[in-house]
């Protein structure tokens, strides 16, 4: 299969509860092999995006296509394409970590060999190996986190979406989280990755797009945000997200 150049594309897509518009006209392109942040404020839409993206959630406008596949009306294909790290995981809590792994590896069409391998040497490098036979429900957040991003990593997947992948795992596990998103990364993945860790973004991701409010407000390489905001050549991330937020709440008042 001929990859397609652009992995991602978001048009004019809009989601609504009500009368509450979480995600507004959001325009977004994603090449492919690229690492892409995705940030914004809590509330901005940023979950709401990635759901409708992974098919959970349908767009109550316009459309995205995953590697070419529309996810309204190609949504089987795209789950097949796609590995997805929720915010909050809640993986079977009554099957165990084994379990669980061989399921969604099964349904993900991993060949049995090759999936008992892949699984002996994720659990292997997130230490969970001692808990295998432990019911998901048993453990921690940090442990539960880590046997989903597993999960979204055993079908190697071509488009990776991760949802504050970070949350709850300890710093030593976050730099092996990180190893293996490059690893990816390299083997011709692209990522979109959503998180509140600005330097973790910043090191990271090749370009970042910022939405406030379900719409658009910036999106380009550290360059062209720090150029967008009229910050310093050596301005963080943390500081143009802070200035570029700022302007458009003040817009958005006027």
């Amino acid at each position: 299969m001929v990859v397609p150049t652009l992995a991602i594309e978001t048009i004019d897509l809009r989601r609504s509860y009500g009368a509450t518009v979480a995600v507004d006209g959001l325009n977004i392109r994603v090449e492919s092999g690229e690492f892409f942040g995705l940030l914004g404020p809590n509330g901005a839409g940023k979950t709401t995006t990635i759901k409708m993206l992974c098919c959970i959630l349908k767009p109550t406008a316009g459309t995205a296509r995953i590697l070419g596949k529309d996810i309204i009306t190609e949504s089987l294909e795209v789950k097949q394409l796609i590995g997805y790290v929720p915010e909050n995981p809640s993986p079977y809590e009554f099957l165990t970590v084994d379990e669980f792994l061989t399921f969604m590896g099964g349904i993900r069409n991993v060949e049995k060999g090759e999936l008992g391998d892949r699984i002996d040497r994720y659990l292997e490098t997130f230490q969970l190996t001692e808990r295998r036979g432990s019911l998901i429900g048993s453990l921690s957040l940090g442990m539960r986190q880590k046997v989903a991003i597993t999960a979204a990593l055993l079908h190697e997947p071509k488009v990776l979406l991760l949802d504050e992948p970070f949350m709850g795992i300890d710093p030593i596990s976050q730099r092996m989280v990180k190893k293996l998103l490059l690893e990816r990364l390299r083997g011709g993945a692209t990522i979109v990755f959503s998180t509140h860790i600005m330097d973790w973004a910043e090191a990271m991701c090749r370009k970042i797009g910022i939405i406030n409010n379900g719409r658009l407000i910036a999106e380009g390489t550290m360059k062209d945000l720090r150029s967008m905001s009229k910050s310093g050549e050596h301005a963080t991330l943390d500081e143009v997200f802070l200035k570029l937020t700022e302007e458009a709440r003040e817009v958005s008042v006027e």
